[in-house]
């Protein structure tokens, strides 16, 4: 018999997460766990979920890309006049996760949003293929458009005009910092109890604490 939804489920037993294998800092840890998720995770590592609220209190969430982080927060791109820019415009606080499926990890983040240097903008687009670097110009992201074709006319006319010529970094197009204020990790664990350590910032400093599965 077909199984139903609430037949699925499955046994984590990979792996465990001890406050030893703890560093004082999170971001070390976020970094060794991620190095591990390009090595052995058969989707996008860096895909993560991002999660922002608008002016009337509603969320919204949608799949990213992680383009950087270090001890200072976490870097994704796109174009500030987009829904999620007017929205953490208004609201400058997100929600992330990232989940490794074959690592059966996830984690969690939250804090707020900054934008990047223009320098660390332009550094980053400048790096694009030439067609992303075109489609963060052709792309009205967000807003109602007439159909695809719009899109494919205004590419088009983007290659003429820049067929001898490196396109510049769009104004209305950068990068975002989530400072985090929370960081957990999440190990799944045999009968559902799955270790989670959470790192809070208080007074500067990071806390641990276990919580609960």
């Amino acid at each position: 018999m077909k199984p139903t939804i609430a037949d699925l489920r499955r046994d984590y037993t990979r792996d465990g997460l001890t406050e030893a294998q703890a560093p004082v800092e999170p971001h070390v840890l976020f970094s060794t766990w991620f190095a591990q998720a390009v090595e052995i995770e058969t989707t996008e590592a860096n895909a993560m979920m991002l999660a922002t609220v608008d002016s009337a209190g509603q969320p919204h969430l949608r799949t990213l890309l992680l383009k950087g982080f270090d001890e200072r927060g976490f870097v994704f791109f796109t174009n500030y006049q987009s829904a999620k820019g007017e929205q953490l415009s208004a609201q400058p606080l997100a929600a992330m996760s990232f989940w490794w499926h074959d690592l059966e990890r996830q984690v969690r983040i939250e804090g707020m949003v900054e934008q990047v240097s223009p320098e660390e903008s332009d550094a980053y687009f400048h790096s694009r293929p030439m067609g992303s670097r075109l489609g963060a110009w052709t792309s009205p992201q967000s807003e109602v458009i007439a159909g695809r074709e719009v899109l494919e006319q205004r590419l088009a006319a983007l290659e003429i005009q820049y067929a001898e010529q490196q396109p510049p970094r769009p104004p209305h197009w950068g990068g975002y910092r989530v400072v985090p204020s929370l960081i957990e990790f999440w190990q799944g664990r045999s009968s559902r109890l799955h270790d989670r350590l959470c790192y809070r910032l208080k007074a500067g400093n990071w806390v641990l604490e276990r919580l609960a599965p």
